[in-house]
């Protein structure tokens, strides 16, 4: 049975375009798979722990002799692991944060990367591959070749980096300039938000062609 892994990481609510961009596709998905389950995560109501000095090793340590704190970050990490392995789809709502990812995103990356986990100890092979990883990027300036910000968007250059040792290769599609209706020195650039909201709209439609009987 095809399952889908949706997480979003927003801290937008209503406003934000990633979220309206992740809803898009899991309804686009659903409805190309009517047969298939569905796991939500919310980073953004529900942001996981950054790790600390007491956490950071405790993959490391043998189960028997791990504190507490140490037993629980490696729990959350397995749980964390276990919805990405269950998924044959996930999806990642990707807002840029003065020029990053939330930071809510790395932690949910650093919780993701643990040998042993998603890493295999000996080959150092990344275990999660063979699923589809399509992240849904929105950011409120422009970072295209050729903008005077171009290559300002540290997000996307760093997820493929940061995910690719547990085997994932993501996929982007990006709505920018989404700022553009909220700020008025933006206000010149509102066609071009447009132009580039539909497109992402558009090849989100295009992902997962509901079957249609005939």
């Amino acid at each position: 049975m095809p399952h889908l892994l949706h997480i979003d990481s927003s801290v937008q609510g209503e406003n934000s375009v990633s979220r309206r961009l992740t809803a898009r596709a899991a309804a686009a998905w659903r409805a190309a798979h009517p047969d298939g389950t569905v796991t939500y995560r919310d980073l953004g109501e529900e942001p996981l722990p950054h790790l600390i000095p007491s956490t950071v090793y405790a993959g490391a340590v043998p189960a028997a002799d791990r504190t507490p704190a140490q037993a629980a970050a490696m729990a959350l990490s397995e749980q964390v692991v276990g919805e990405v392995r269950e998924a044959d789809t996930v999806l990642l709502g990707l807002p840029v944060y003065n020029f990053g990812a939330p930071s809510s995103v790395k932690s949910w990356v650093d919780h993701l990367v643990v040998v042993g986990l998603s890493i295999d100890p000996e080959t150092h092979e990344g275990l999660l591959g063979g699923r589809d990883f399509v992240v849904l990027a929105a950011r409120g300036g422009g970072y295209a070749p050729g903008t005077p910000r171009e290559g300002w968007d540290h997000a996307e250059q760093w997820l493929p980096h940061g995910v690719a040792m547990a085997g994932l290769t993501p996929r982007f599609i990006t709505a920018e300039l989404t700022l553009a209706k909220v700020n008025p020195a933006m206000s010149d650039l509102i066609p071009l938000a447009d132009k580039s909201l539909a497109a992402a709209e558009q090849s989100i439609d295009a992902l997962w062609p509901a079957t249609t009987l005939a």
